[in-house]
């Protein structure tokens, strides 16, 4: 199909570009920003999105990049998932960002979609969405009236609905660095390869010895938001990281051992409001998150 009627508006700053958000909101325009154009431009084209106006942010260089700081790696907005993916910084300092940006789409649409673009689109299907929330990261965001920061428990307000105002731009997110004893991991369940997660899960736990000390647990495409998985992040707390027969010994393996870890991991659909769709159906849903974060959470620990 054929997008409705659009101005299109190319700053070439970011004061500028906050400038012109400004008079939109003001004016009461319905205006989008166009970073990679991945997500929103086949909105455009179904005619479920048609803005007075687009403004691409393409030409802001500062945007653009990756940063080792002190406690916290920071991704700009406009980085791509292709220079996310080659980044030492990333694969190194958080490499559970690696792991689900390696999971999105395919090449093609990871060499033009952005880091920040996925996180702004606030789709709850989207991969990076629930990394952003089990890792406990910040968006900078600027306006004309200055910067603020946002947690990510706070970013993700609805489907589709992020926490960024009208005339506010993503600078970048921070993403913390973990450090040593933290393992992690990104399962994901999708019919083909660029399709979005039926269900996703992002891990990262720490052990300390043969105990899970802490874990971080959230769950893509199961509500209309991405969810923390805290009732399971509770019961992993203190459990020993190997599954255990009856008497706590080490199993020579098969389906009948005990393992507390799988029992904590089935009540990872707690609080959760999954969707109905096409591809499944609320309870299959619930079954693939039980399933997926046990997977998830055995291959974060080792």
């Amino acid at each position: 199909m054929i997008p409705a009627p659009f101005d299109y508006i190319r700053p070439t700053s970011l004061e500028e570009a906050c400038r012109v958000l400004a008079e939109a909101d003001s004016s009461g325009e319905d205006v989008k920003v166009l970073a990679g154009g991945q997500s929103l431009l086949p909105l455009l084209r179904l005619r479920l999105a048609y803005p007075s106006a687009l403004v691409d942010l393409g030409r802001l260089a500062e945007l653009r990049g990756v940063e080792d700081r002190d406690d916290h790696v920071f991704i700009g907005a406009l980085t791509t998932h292709d220079e996310v993916l080659r980044s030492p910084v990333v694969r190194e300092r958080t490499p559970l960002v690696a792991l689900a940006t390696a999971t999105v789409a395919d090449p093609a649409v990871r060499h033009r979609g952005t880091f920040g673009g996925s996180m702004a689109h606030a789709d709850p299907a989207g991969d990076l969405p629930a990394v952003a929330l089990a890792l406990d990261c910040v968006f900078v965001v600027r306006s004309g009236e200055g910067e603020r920061e946002i947690p990510a428990a706070e970013f993700f307000v609805d489907y589709l609905e992020s926490a960024l105002e009208p005339g506010e731009v993503l600078l970048g997110v921070r993403v913390p660095k973990l450090g040593p004893g933290w393992g992690f991991h990104y399962e994901k369940f999708h019919r083909t390869a660029q399709a979005w997660a039926i269900v996703g899960v992002a891990a990262a736990v720490r052990r300390d010895g043969g105990i899970i000390g802490e874990a971080r647990i959230a769950l893509t495409n199961m509500g209309p938001t991405p969810v923390r998985a805290r009732a399971v992040e509770d019961a992993l707390r203190g459990l020993s990281s190997a599954p255990t027969g009856g008497d706590g010994a080490q199993p020579a393996g098969g389906d009948g051992a005990h393992d507390p870890v799988r029992d904590a991991c089935g009540q990872a659909d707690s609080g959760t409001s999954p969707p109905a769709d096409l591809h499944a159906k609320p309870d299959y849903r619930r079954h693939l998150a039980r399933v997926l974060t046990h997977r998830a959470v055995r291959a974060a620990s080792g």
